[in-house]
């Protein structure tokens, strides 16, 4: 169930997702409100959960992992204790910026960064070949960043 916004909280949630270094003032003057009011509003938005962080977008080649993999994985078994350990696995690799369970062919989508193919291949050596449960993996080297983002598009009817 989605969580309920108005049209002030829709402006809010798109200039955040834009700049969330906003500050409270440009907020107000962006909404027609009062920094008061935006203040209470985001605090909301923060609490139910529909804000759930806050972070710097860098540029990989530029902090030393220039190289991006989006890998495919198959399980050998999908009973769900199998299912969360692989996640528990996934989530605690520092490699993998995001990783979503899939229908389909695969079971999950891995989007992963390394600095080389070494850095790569001893990432394959931990979080598929090490586990049994892995039935295969296939691996697309991303040749250039397109578009990259989380924003969500907001449209209230």
């Amino acid at each position: 169930m989605s969580e309920k916004i108005d049209q002030i909280d829709a402006l809010l949630l798109r200039a955040l997702q834009g700049n969330a270094r906003l500050g409270l003032e440009a907020l107000a003057e962006e909404t027609g409100i009062s920094v008061a009011s935006v203040q209470r509003r985001v605090k909301s938005l923060r609490t139910r959960g529909v804000i759930t962080g806050d972070v710097a977008l860098l540029d990989p080649a530029k902090v030393g992992s220039p190289m991006t993999f989006v890998v495919m994985i198959e399980l050998e078994r999908e009973r769900l204790d199998q299912i969360d350990a692989f996640t528990r696995r996934a989530e605690a690799e520092p490699m993998v910026q995001q990783c979503y369970y899939l229908t389909g062919e695969a079971d999950f989508c891995l989007i992963c960064t390394a600095q080389d193919m070494a850095a790569f291949e001893a990432l394959t050596k931990r979080l598929f070949f090490e586990d049994s449960n892995v039935r295969r993996f296939r691996t697309s080297v991303v040749m250039g960043r397109k578009k990259v983002g989380l924003q969500i598009p907001i449209d209230l009817d």
